[in-house]
C-alpha cells in the first residue's frame, strides 16, 4: 500500500510538471519582455497608464530624464528633430520630467506638457514625473541605472536601448541628442 500511494504521489507530480512546461511557455511568450521595458508609465498630465513593453516593443528607444528650467532644456529641440528624422524607421524618444536635480521642473504636470508643446513643439511620448536620482525607487530608472553602471547625474541624460530591448548606451546630458555618437549608434540599430 506505502508503494502505491509513493508512486501515485510521483505520477500526480510528474502531471504538474508537465503541465508547468505547457503554461510556462505561453506565459513567457505573452510578456515576452525584458526587464528593462517590463514597466507601466502614466502618460504626461494624465492617468492613461501605458506598458512600456507593449507599446515600444521591437522599436529602438531613447529614454530621457527631462527638466523645464535647466541650462540642457535646449536638448528638447534636439530630441524632437531625432524624433520626427527617425521615428518611420522605428526610433522612439521617451521623455520622463524629473525634479531631482536642481529643483528644475517643480510645476505640475500639465504645466511641463504646456511648456514643452508650446516650446519646444514636443510630439514625443512624455511620461508621469519621474524619480531618476540614485536612490529612486523607480522600476525603470533603478533598471536601467543597475544595467548600465550609472544613474543620471543631472538632466537630459540619455539611456539608448535596442529593438531586442537590450541597454546600447547611457550618454551623460552634455552630450546633445545630436551628437555622431548617438547619431551613429540610431542608425545601426535601425
Amino acid at each position: 500500500m506505502h508503494n502505491f500511494i509513493k508512486a501515485n504521489r510521483l505520477a500526480i507530480f510528474a502531471q504538474l510538471i508537465c503541465l508547468l512546461l505547457l503554461v510556462v511557455p505561453s506565459i513567457s511568450s505573452a510578456s515576452n519582455c525584458t526587464q528593462i521595458l517590463n514597466v507601466t508609465k502614466n502618460r504626461l498630465a494624465s492617468d492613461q497608464p501605458v506598458n512600456l513593453c507593449d507599446e515600444y516593443r521591437n522599436k529602438v528607444i531613447l529614454i530621457v530624464n527631462t527638466a523645464s528650467f535647466c541650462g540642457f532644456t535646449k536638448q528638447y529641440k534636439g530630441l524632437e528633430n531625432l524624433y520626427q528624422r527617425y521615428n518611420k524607421k522605428g526610433l522612439v524618444v521617451l521623455g520622463f520630467p524629473s525634479n531631482d536635480f536642481g529643483e528644475q521642473d517643480p510645476g505640475s504636470e500639465h504645466e511641463i506638457a504646456a511648456f514643452c508643446e508650446r516650446t519646444f513643439k514636443v510630439k514625443f511620448p512624455m511620461f508621469e514625473k519621474t524619480n531618476v536620482a540614485q536612490g529612486t525607487t523607480d522600476p525603470l530608472y533603478s533598471t536601467l541605472a543597475s544595467i548600465a553602471g550609472e544613474y543620471p547625474q543631472w538632466n537630459f541624460h540619455k539611456y539608448l536601448i535596442s529593438r531586442e530591448g537590450k541597454l546600447i548606451g547611457s550618454f551623460q546630458s552634455r552630450i546633445k541628442p545630436e551628437d555622431a555618437q548617438i547619431i551613429r549608434q540610431i542608425e545601426k540599430l535601425l
